[in-house]
C-alpha cells in the first residue's frame, strides 16, 4: 500500500491504515475498504485523484468509488476539482468531524420523523405497541436534541481553536 506522504518510515503510516480499516470502519459501521480510505485520505499531505486511491488501497475503480461516496455522505471527505486540472481530488476535509456530527444529526433527525410518523399510523395499535412506539420517539428526541446542542459547542470550539483561541 503506497499512501503519497514523505513520511512513510518503518511502516507507521501503513499500520495506522490498517487501525483506521479495523476500528474506525467497524465503529462507523462502514466496510473496513472505508476506514483504510479515510486513512489514507486523513494522512495524505495533499489531496489524491481516485487513481492514486486505488493504488494506495490496492482496489477497483468501483470499490474506490463507492467508498469516496460513502465517505463523503459521513461528512468527512470532499471531492473537488483543482484550478487548472480535469480530474476529481479527494481531500480529508479540514472540519471533518463537525462533519462526520452533522451526518450523525441529521440520521438521527430522519429517524426522529420516522418516530413520529410510526406514532401517528398506530394510534389505534393497542397500548403495549403505542407506548413502544412512543419510547422510541422520545429517545430519538432526547438523542436529536443533545446531538444538535453537541455540534453547536463542538462547531464553537473548533472555530475558536482555528482562530487559536485555545
Amino acid at each position: 500500500m503506497s499512501v503519497p506522504t514523505s513520511t512513510d518510515e518503518n511502516g507507521l503510516e501503513h499500520a495506522l491504515i490498517e487501525d483506521f480499516g479495523v476500528r474506525i470502519g467497524g465503529a462507523m459501521g462502514w466496510p473496513p475498504m472505508a476506514g483504510r480510505a479515510a486513512g489514507v485520505l486523513m494522512l495524505s499531505e495533499s489531496p489524491l485523484t481516485l487513481a492514486q486511491l486505488q493504488d494506495a488501497l490496492e482496489a477497483s475503480k468501483g470499490s474506490v468509488s463507492e467508498t469516496t461516496r460513502l465517505l463523503m455522505v459521513n461528512g468527512v471527505v470532499e471531492r473537488f476539482k483543482e484550478p487548472g486540472q480535469r480530474q476529481f481530488v479527494f481531500q480529508w476535509r479540514p472540519d471533518a468531524w463537525i462533519g462526520c456530527l452533522q451526518h450523525q444529526v441529521e440520521a438521527t433527525t430522519q429517524l426522529l420523523t420516522f418516530a413520529r410518523d410510526a406514532q401517528q399510523k398506530g394510534a389505534d395499535l393497542p397500548a403495549v405497541q403505542q407506548r413502544r412506539l412512543q419510547d422510541m420517539a422520545d429517545y430519538y428526541v432526547f438523542i436529536a436534541e443533545r446531538l444538535e446542542r453537541l455540534l453547536s459547542e463542538y462547531v464553537e470550539r473548533w472555530e475558536g481553536q482555528s482562530r487559536g483561541e485555545d
